[in-house]
C-alpha cells in the first residue's frame, strides 16, 4: 500500500529518500517552507492533504489530542539514540514494512526492535 507521507523536520531529510526509492510520495516538512510550524498546524496539512504523518515527537503517541483515525496514518519513531545514523539505520530497516502495511487511521510506534500498531 504506496501512500502519502510528510516528514517532520526534526527526522533527516534523506528519510524521504527512502520512501521515494520505494516509491511512495514522500514531502518533508523543509521542502514545503513549514519549519517552525506548531505540531497543531503540521497536523492540519497533513490531514488536508491526507498524509501519514512520520515523526520523532511522541507527543504525536496522544491518540486524544490526534486520533489516528482523522490522518493517513501516524508514525512515531521511539529511539534512544536519535542521532541521524540511528534514525536511518531503523527507517532502512522498517520503511518498506511502513509503506507496505500503514493503513489509513493507524498509529505505529517503531521502535529499534520492534513495532507497535495502535
Amino acid at each position: 500500500m504506496v501512500g502519502k507521507y510528510k516528514i517532520d523536520e526534526h527526522l533527516p531529510v534523506e528519510v524521504a529518500d527512502l520512501f521515494r526509492a520505494l516509491g511512495a510520495d514522500a514531502m518533508t516538512i523543509h521542502e514545503q517552507e513549514m519549519s517552525g510550524f506548531s505540531d497543531e498546524a503540521f497536523s492540519e496539512v497533513c490531514k488536508t492533504e491526507g498524509r501519514a504523518i512520520v515523526t520523532l515527537d511522541i507527543g504525536f503517541t496522544n491518540i486524544i489530542r490526534y486520533p489516528p483515525q482523522n490522518y493517513g496514518g501516524i508514525v512515531v519513531l521511539r529511539l534512544k539514540k536519535q542521532d541521524k545514523m540511528s534514525v536511518l539505520a531503523v527507517f532502512e530497516r522498517h520503511v518498506s514494512t511502513i509503506i507496505e502495511a500503514l493503513a489509513p487511521g493507524e498509529l505505529w510506534i517503531i521502535e529499534e526492535n520492534r513495532i507497535r500498531v495502535r
